[in-house]
């Protein structure tokens, strides 16, 4: 019998949160979800709900954006709220990860690809033509075997 023992908690490990958020389009229709959606959503990574909301760990004090890459917290040290801006009123610090606090689609949003993407434009003007990838990866601020590697990522291409 559940709660019969005082010590015994009947809890599950997915609670359903105080505080809901609508979803704001994305297919799913501005209906009211629950934490247990919420929680699976950002366990799947899900880039259809990066924007709707954003998790902050209590442990850590850091909110992230759903797709972010770093370990999945347990679902009770986990909040979620509807803006960048209401996760930091709580006592947040944005992920140094995922730059949930950056507007969407700016250059620290879209995080390495916006590297591989000023590599791409000054290909395109002809840095490679004039010098080496050493010196394209310079003018980047990174290192050539970074630049490199993030080329292989994004492109599945070297620079050259």
């Amino acid at each position: 019998m559940p709660g019969y023992f005082p010590h015994q908690r009947s809890f599950p490990d997915v609670v359903p949160a105080k505080r809901v958020v609508a979803a704001r389009g994305r297919g799913y229709s501005g209906r009211m979800l629950d934490f247990a959606a919420q929680y699976a959503a950002f366990q799947r990574r899900d880039p259809a709900w990066d924007g709707v909301v954003f998790v902050a760990v209590k442990t850590t004090g850091v909110y992230c954006r759903p797709v972010c890459r770093a370990r999945t917290p347990l679902a009770r040290n986990v909040r979620f709220y509807g803006s960048a801006a209401s996760a930091e009123r709580a006592g947040f610090r944005p992920c140094l990860r995922c730059r949930p606090e950056a507007a969407p689609f700016c250059p620290a949003w879209k995080g390495t690809r916006t590297t591989v993407e000023r590599a791409l434009a000054l290909i395109e003007e002809g840095a490679l033509d004039r010098g080496n990838v050493e010196a394209l990866a310079g003018r980047l601020g990174v290192g050539a075997r970074h630049l490199s590697r993030l080329f292989a990522e994004h492109l599945d291409a070297s620079p050259l």
